[in-house]
C-alpha cells in the first residue's frame, strides 16, 4: 500500500505542509526566515488579537462577521419566534379598521419581503463560515491519522465530476468490505489513481 505522504507529494491539493515549510518543523526549531507573512510562527497557534496574523484582518469584514453572527442566532431565538408571531397576529387583528384593503396587505408583503432578503445573506455567511471551519476540522483530523490519506485535504476544491471519481472509490470499497464478510481489511484511497494526482509505490 503507497503511504500517504507519497501521495500527498504528487499531488497539488493535498500537501499543505510542502506549501508551508515551517509547519513540517517541531515548533522549538522554527526558522524565522521560512515564516510566511500573516502565519503564526508557532505550529497549532490560533489567532489572537496579539499575533501577527490578526493585524491584517479588515476591520469591516471583522464587524461584519460578528454582526452577522449576532442577528442569526437571535433570529433563531424563542424570543425573536415569538415577535414574528405577535407581528403577524397584530397585522391580522388591525385588518378589519383598514377594510383588509390592499395598503393593509402591502404592509406585511412589503416588511416580510425585505425582512427575508437581508437574513438570506446573513445566514450564507454563517453557513459559509461554519463549511469552512467543519473543512478545517476535518482537515486536522485527516493530517494527524496515519492511516488517512492526506489527498483527501482540501478535496472541497475539486470540481463535480472529479468528486464522482473519488466516490466511485468509496462504492468499490463498500463491494470490497461486504466480499470480505467478517474478514476486516484496510484500505486507502492512495490504492487508486484519482484525479491531480499520479500513481506510484
Amino acid at each position: 500500500m503507497r503511504s500517504a505522504s507519497s501521495g500527498a507529494r504528487n499531488s497539488p491539493y493535498f500537501s499543505f505542509r510542502a506549501e508551508v515549510p515551517h509547519l513540517a518543523q517541531p515548533a522549538t526549531e522554527v526558522n524565522q526566515s521560512s515564516v510566511q507573512p500573516g502565519i503564526d510562527p508557532v505550529v497549532g497557534s490560533m489567532p489572537t488579537t496579539s499575533s501577527a496574523s490578526y493585524a491584517t484582518h479588515s476591520p469591516l469584514l471583522t464587524a461584519f462577521d460578528r454582526f452577522a453572527a449576532t442577528v442569526t442566532r437571535w433570529a433563531g431565538s424563542p424570543l425573536a419566534f415569538c415577535a414574528a408571531l405577535l407581528t403577524v397576529l397584530a397585522w391580522g387583528v388591525v385588518g378589519p379598521a383598514f377594510h383588509f384593503s390592499q395598503d393593509w396587505q402591502l404592509v406585511i408583503n412589503t416588511g416580510t419581503t425585505i425582512v427575508t432578503f437581508l437574513m438570506v445573506f446573513l445566514i450564507q455567511q454563517g453557513q459559509n463560515k461554519d463549511s469552512v471551519a467543519l473543512h478545517l476540522k476535518l482537515n486536522e483530523l485527516l493530517a494527524s491519522s496515519k492511516q488517512a490519506s492526506n489527498r483527501m485535504i482540501g478535496i472541497e476544491d475539486l470540481d463535480e465530476q472529479d468528486l464522482r471519481d473519488v466516490a466511485a472509490f468509496y462504492v468499490k470499497l463498500a463491494e470490497r468490505a461486504k466480499a470480505a464478510g467478517p474478514n476486516k481489511e484496510t484500505h486507502s484511497i492512495d490504492e487508486e489513481r484519482m484525479p491531480g494526482t499520479q500513481s506510484g509505490t
